[in-house]
C-alpha cells in the first residue's frame, strides 16, 4: 500500500496540512517542525504528490463544499445562510469564495479534484457531515485543510469543527412538546447518514428515555429528499389511530412538505399535530401556520467557520479548534398546548 500523507502526519505527529507546507517551504513552518517532517517522510519513503506540493502557492481563495445533491442543497435557506457569514468574513479579509457541488459524490469529486489542483484556494470548507463520506477522505489523503460544519465522523480527532450541540437541541425540541402535554411523539429525520439528524434523533430519543416513554420504531420516519410524494411510511403513520400528537422535525423543508401531507389527510395544524422544526429559516416564517423552530443560528456557523479556515492557513501550527454555536427554540404557531 502506498504511503499516504496521512501516514507521514501520523509519524511525525502534525497535521495533513502541515506536512503539505513543508512540501512547499511554507515560511510558517518551524525549522523543528520541518526538521520532523522531513525525516518521517525519508523513513516512509514517501514522495510528495504534485496536488501536495502546489495546495499552499494561493492566491487567498475559500472553497465552499454543499452537500452532493441533484437541486435540495440549491434550495435549502440553510446553506445560503451559512454561505453569507462566509462571505462576509471573505470580503472584510479580502479572500475569494467559491462554491462546489454535484448532482452526486462522483461528481463532486472530480469538481474538487480539479479544484484542489489549483494554486490558489487556502481550504475547504464542507457545509455538512456524512458518515462515511469519500470527499472527506480524499481531503485527508491530500492533506488538504478543511473546515467541518457539522460533528467529525472520520479521521483522527485533527479535524476544525464548527457545530451546534445537535444532541441537546433534539432533546430540547421534544422536550418543549412534552411540556405542552404531549405524550405520543414522533421524529422525521433526514437520511441517518448526515450526522446532525442522527444526533437530533439521538436527543429526540434521550427525551422521551428520561420520561420512561416508550421508543417506538414506527413513529420514527426516514427520508432521502423532501418528495412527499413518495412518503407512503409517513401518511400510514399519519392515518393511523394511534398517530403522534406531536413531531420532531429535523429541517423547515421537511416540516413544510409534511404541513402539506397533513392538509391532504385532513389533519390541521397545531390542533391536531404539533410540529417542532429546526433552523428557523425564512419559509419557518412565512409558513401558515409559522413553524415553531429550533434556531441554529446558521449565519454564526458560516462566519466562524470562514475564520477558522483563515487562521489555520495563516498559521498552520494551531491546534485544530472545535467550536459549539448555541442554539435557541423560537416559538410560533405550530405548536399547541394539551391536555395530558
Amino acid at each position: 500500500m502506498a504511503v499516504t500523507i496521512k501516514d507521514v502526519a501520523a509519524l511525525a505527529g502534525v497535521s495533513p496540512s502541515s506536512v503539505s507546507r513543508v512540501c512547499n517551504d511554507h515560511p510558517s513552518i518551524s525549522s523543528e517542525t520541518r526538521e520532523r517532517v522531513r525525516n518521517a517522510m525519508s523513513k516512509l519513503g514517501y514522495e510528495p504528490s504534485a496536488s501536495a506540493q502546489q495546495t499552499d502557492q494561493r492566491l487567498r481563495m475559500v472553497s465552499v463544499l454543499l452537500p452532493p445533491s441533484p437541486k435540495e442543497a440549491y434550495e435549502n435557506s440553510f446553506y445560503l445562510q451559512v454561505i453569507r457569514g462566509i462571505s462576509q468574513v471573505c470580503n472584510q479579509r479580502q479572500v475569494a469564495c467559491s462554491v462546489i457541488t454535484g448532482k452526486d459524490t462522483a461528481e463532486m469529486l472530480q469538481a474538487l479534484q480539479a479544484m484542489s489542483q489549483s494554486r490558489q484556494n487556502d481550504g475547504f470548507i464542507l457545509l455538512y457531515s456524512r458518515k462515511d463520506d469519500p470527499v472527506v477522505d480524499y481531503l485527508c489523503e491530500q492533506g488538504l485543510l478543511y473546515v467541518l460544519v457539522g460533528k467529525e465522523e472520520q479521521g483522527s480527532g485533527q479535524t476544525i469543527c464548527i457545530d451546534n450541540d445537535n444532541l441537546l437541541a433534539g432533546k430540547e425540541a421534544t422536550e418543549y412538546l412534552y411540556q405542552l402535554g404531549h405524550r405520543h411523539i414522533g421524529y422525521l429525520g433526514s437520511e441517518r447518514s448526515f450526522v446532525f439528524s442522527a444526533e437530533r434523533l439521538s436527543g429526540y430519543q434521550l427525551a422521551l428515555l428520561q420520561h420512561n416513554l416508550p421508543l417506538r420504531p414506527d413513529y420514527y420516519i426516514e427520508m432521502e429528499s423532501p418528495n412527499f410524494d413518495k412518503a407512503d411510511a409517513l401518511r400510514e403513520l399519519l392515518s393511523s389511530p394511534d398517530r403522534p400528537t406531536a413531531l420532531v422535525v429535523s429541517d423547515d423543508m421537511l416540516a413544510v412538505g409534511l404541513e402539506r401531507t397533513c392538509s391532504a389527510l385532513g389533519l390541521r395544524i397545531p390542533e391536531d399535530i404539533s410540529i417542532i422544526s429546526f433552523n428557523n429559516s425564512l419559509i419557518a416564517q412565512l409558513n401558515n401556520p409559522q413553524l415553531t423552530s429550533v434556531d441554529v443560528n446558521s449565519f454564526q456557523l458560516g462566519f466562524e467557520a470562514a475564520n477558522q479556515i483563515l487562521n489555520h492557513a495563516d498559521n498552520p501550527n494551531l491546534m485544530a479548534t472545535k467550536i459549539i454555536v448555541p442554539h435557541r427554540i423560537v416559538e410560533r404557531s405550530s405548536c399547541k398546548r394539551v391536555k395530558e
